[in-house]
This record gives C-alpha cells, structure tokens and sequence, in this order.
C-alpha cells in the first residue's frame, strides 16, 4: 500500500508511520520538522520504502507518488505553539488540507483527516460527554481560534469533498493523546510531559488556573489502534470519529499523579489561566465503540509510566 502521509515527523505521525512500515507500506512523508523530529523516523529512511519531503504542506500541491491512502496531519497542536505562530497554523490547517484533498481527488486515495477536540470548543457541561453530533460552541477571533476554526474549516472542506466529488474522507477528532515522543520542551511542550520533566528535575509543576478543569487522556497506541481502523473499515467512509478516553480527570488530580509516580519532591505552584481554556473536555466515544469495535485499554497510570520511562532515558541521554 502507498500512503502520502503529512506530519509523518511528529507526534502521533511518526508512531503511524512505524505501524505502516511495520505492515510492508511505502510511504512518502510531507513534514517541514516545525514540531517534528528527525530522529523520530531516523530509522524509517534506512528501510528503504520512507521518503520525506521537508516543505510546509501548503507548499506542496503535487507529487511523483501514486498514494492509495493520504493521511494529513500536518499541525501545529500545542496551543503556545499554534498562538505564537498563528497564520502558519491556519495556513497548514486550510490551504495544506486543499492541496491534500486534490491529491486525493486525483488519485482516488482514502482521505484519513485527522482534525480535534477543540472543534467542539468550550462545550456546556449538558454535552460532556461530547458527542459527534455536538456543533460545539468556538470563541471564532480569540487567541486559540487560528487553530480551533481552521479545523473546523479542514473539515468542511473534507465533507464538500465527499458530497461533491465521492471522495472517500474519513475524519478522527483527536482528544488529548500522550506517551513517548510527546514534547517536554519549549512552547511545543504539552501538559503531561511538562509535569513529567518538571518533577523529574525538582522544578515546580506549573499548574494553569485553579487545576479544575479537566482532560480526557489516551495512550498513544490506543489512538494509533483506533486510526488504523477507521483508515481500514469501509463503514467508516464520510463519517467522523471521537478519538479518546471517557475517563475524565481534573489537571490537578494529573499533576499529583505524575508527582507520586515521579517519586519527585517538586511544589505545584499555579499559574494565571489561559485564556479560552475549555474548563472539561471529555469525548462520548460510543459510536467508535458500536461501530467499528474500538475503545482505549491502556489505564492511565501505565500509560504515564511508560511516558516517564522514556523521559528519564531521554534526559539522561542529553546529559
């Protein structure tokens, strides 16, 4: 199978591409290493069946690749980072989500979008759990909007695409994964290797507003799992999917976790909130359980364990 994948470099693309390679695919990654890493598919080049084209995705409107599958999640998803570059996230969240469409188009592949939870916005407490059906309510010029809206763009275009031209699109909103690879540093970090690195050193863990509100949070091989099957299960085609974990729990509970299992002496200290900050955010993940069998298994304490594993093995790596 030949799969055009974007931000193939990142995150939870670079985990998808290591399953795919796994599976005999040949791969042709677009990535333009803003958020992601080299290192995390290093080991892919030497294969022989991964390319990486090192452009912006909204720069890149054809290529000498036949794909059978484009997957496209090219993004920059830590909210410091997508608020301090916030044209470069609107521009990789609309313009890179056309041309990757019309690739598509072009070659009759499998259109994988893999969009948010923070579609949904600031949901009222009526709709948490979140259902698909959930129009959810967006704060449209606010700081996080050049991320939230150009989402909800992407996947308008994927749905006018399917309506108007019988391509084949299939969409995850992605509630908050983590494990290892997940960025501690810097404006990319996010908020469960930060806590980890932070009471790893002895820093404070900085806690944003009063630590009541709350996240939802899945295991990176549960997400990668899910993904497979919607790519995979033909009753998936046009329909959208919550991608996450039903269990619901408050950033300060997070961070007391992370302090005991870090065995770490670090305060939590708290900081001004962010603004727009979801207060829950919680995904009702029964239609991905009914129709395609999926749900995550990996508990959150383990998961953290293996996340922190990695973090130690990466600091002491550094030093």
């Amino acid at each position: 199978m030949n799969i055009l994948i974007t931000g193939g470099c990142g995150f939870i693309g670079s985990w998808m591409c290591d399953l795919l390679i796994r599976w005999g695919s040949n791969i042709l990654c677009i990535d333009n290493l803003s958020t992601g890493k080299i290192d995390y598919i290093d080991h892919l080049m030497k294969t022989g069946r991964f390319k990486l084209i090192n452009k912006p995705v909204e720069k890149v409107k054809e290529v000498e690749f036949r794909p059978d599958v484009v997957i496209h999640m090219a993004a920059r998803a830590s909210p410091e980072d997508y608020m301090m570059h916030p044209v470069e996230t609107i521009l990789a969240n609309t313009l890179g989500t056309y041309n990757m469409l019309e690739i598509a188009r072009k070659h009759d592949a499998i259109f994988l979008f893999t969009s948010t939870s923070e579609v949904y916005g600031d949901p009222e407490d009526e709709y948490i759990p979140t259902p698909e059906k959930y129009w959810g309510r967006v704060n449209p010029i606010g700081p996080r909007s050049c991320y939230d809206e150009s989402k909800r763009l992407s996947e308008a275009m994927c749905m006018a695409y399917h309506r108007e031209y019988s391509l084949d699109v299939r969409i995850t909103r992605i509630f908050n994964s983590y494990g290892p690879r997940l960025r501690w540093d810097g404006a990319y970090a996010r908020v469960i290797p930060r806590f980890i690195y932070q009471a790893l050193m002895g820093q404070p863990i900085t806690v944003h507003g009063d630590g009541s509100q709350t996240r939802s949070f899945t295991y990176i091989v549960d997400t990668i799992e899910a993904h497979i099957l919607v790519m995979t299960d033909n009753r998936a085609r046009g329909e959208v999917f919550n991608i996450g974990n039903n269990r619901e729990i408050s950033i300060l509970e997070l961070a007391r976790i992370i302090k005991e299992l870090t065995k770490s002496s670090s305060e939590i200290v708290f900081k001004p909130q962010r603004p727009d900050d979801p207060k829950r955010r919680c995904p009702d993940i029964s239609k991905i359980v009914n129709m395609l069998g999926w749900k995550p298994r990996t508990e959150l304490r383990e998961g953290l364990m293996l996340t922190i594993s990695w973090i130690k093995s990466h600091l002491t790596a550094s030093h």
